[in-house]
This record gives C-alpha cells, sequence and structure tokens, in this order.
C-alpha cells in the first residue's frame, strides 16, 4: 500500500478507501467484503468535473465542442487504463482465484474500474483539490499540450504530418478479443511495411484512434 501511495502522489489517512477500491466485485464476493464499484461510479463524476475544470483554464480560446471531444478522448477507458498501468495498479487489486488465472490483472475495463475508484478514495479521503492533483499526476502524460491537441483527432494529426513527406499511413487489424458485446480491437499503423504504432479500442476507430497516438507519442521521443 505504502508504495502505491508513492505512485499517486498522496497518503491516505483511511486506508480502508483505498483498499476497497483495490477489491473487485469477484473477490468481495468471495470474502464478504466491500468491492469497488460503488467508488467507481463517483470516481467517475470527479474525474469529469476535473478534467473540464482543467480544460476550460488550460484552452480559454477553444469552443465546447472541442473541449467536449477532448475530455472524451481523457476519460475513456483507453486514457485510463495507460494511466492504470503506468501506476501499476494491476499489482494491487484484489481478485478472485478465478479472475486472476484468467488474466483479471491486465483487462482494460478492470484497470479502468480501478482507476476511477482510486480517484474516489482519494477525493473521499482527502477533498477534490487532492483528487485534481492525483489525477495530473497519473494523466501527466496524457495532460502535456501536444497530446491534448492530439485527443481531438490523431489519425487526422498523423496523416497531416506524414503527407508533407508525401506518405500516407495504413492502419492493420491486429486482433479482436473480448466477448462479442464487449470486444477489444487492436490495430497498428504502418508505413512503407514499418509498424509507427499500436492501439486498443473498444470499436475499430478508437483503436485506429489509438494507434494513432501511439504513432505520434513515439515520432515525438525519437525527435
Amino acid at each position: 500500500m505504502k508504495a502505491l501511495c508513492n505512485k499517486l502522489g498522496y497518503s491516505f489517512k483511511d486506508m480502508k478507501l483505498l483498499e476497497t477500491a483495490l477489491t473487485h466485485p469477484s473477490y468481495g464476493g468471495d470474502h464478504h467484503v466491500p468491492h469497488y464499484q460503488r467508488l467507481e461510479f463517483l470516481g467517475d463524476a470527479v474525474l469529469e468535473l476535473a478534467i473540464s475544470r482543467y480544460l476550460y483554464f488550460e484552452f480559454p480560446e477553444v469552443d465546447e465542442g472541442k473541449l467536449t471531444r477532448i475530455r472524451a478522448g481523457l476519460v475513456r477507458e483507453e486514457t485510463l487504463c495507460r494511466a492504470a498501468r503506468r501506476l501499476e495498479l494491476g499489482r494491487f487489486i484484489r481478485l478472485s482465484v478465478g479472475e486472476d488465472r484468467s488474466g483479471g490483472r491486465e483487462k482494460p475495463s478492470i484497470l479502468c474500474d480501478v482507476m476511477e475508484a482510486v480517484l474516489a478514495a482519494v477525493y473521499l479521503d482527502g477533498g477534490f483539490d487532492c483528487a485534481v492533483e492525483v489525477i495530473r499526476r497519473a494523466l501527466a502524460e496524457d495532460l502535456q499540450p501536444k497530446m491534448l491537441e492530439d485527443h481531438l483527432d490523431a489519425k487526422s494529426r498523423l496523416q497531416e504530418i506524414l503527407q508533407r513527406e508525401g506518405d500516407m499511413p495504413c492502419y492493420e487489424f491486429i486482433s479482436m478479443q473480448g466477448p462479442p458485446h464487449a470486444p477489444l480491437f487492436r490495430y497498428s499503423v504502418t508505413l512503407n511495411g514499418r509498424t509507427l504504432g499500436t492501439g486498443d479500442g473498444t470499436s475499430k476507430q478508437n483503436a485506429q484512434q489509438e494507434a494513432a497516438r501511439d504513432a505520434l507519442r513515439k515520432m515525438r521521443h525519437e525527435a
């Protein structure tokens, strides 16, 4: 727990809140202890308000429609899953034996839910300002100005950059996992046979956007 608090940059006064945020319903049912679903509900609202406030002041000239699109990119499953992985939340989740064996620690839906639950736990323990600081820390990479612009339309931005050199990216389907009602698609974006980035998403379009964002991130790191 101390290791996770260090990663979050926040020390809990009531550690039971954090414990509940890390407890999957499968474990809670088996052991008759509270699980994270109610916290997840609250965390979703805390995150949306924090991001809305941040964008409102960060982009004073941007209209409501564009702000809404940027916010949607920041609060969706793929972005929160990336943040959870950076914090290594999967290591700390309490799962039933069956859920653990089925790879629950790496499931995007679970990681997203736990990320939101942890934010709610911080909010209840320390207040909104503390939750905002944890959000800024957890999503630091995605809150960089260039990354925020990518959330408008990463595919268009990537195409614009490559077209300057006379090139066009190609999006290739890699795999689809999960049940039919909740599929997870994986796509790559390539250029002349070279993979520029890969991405996962709950739709083909989202996966392609994630692949484009991954390519843009790598291009910046190489620059």
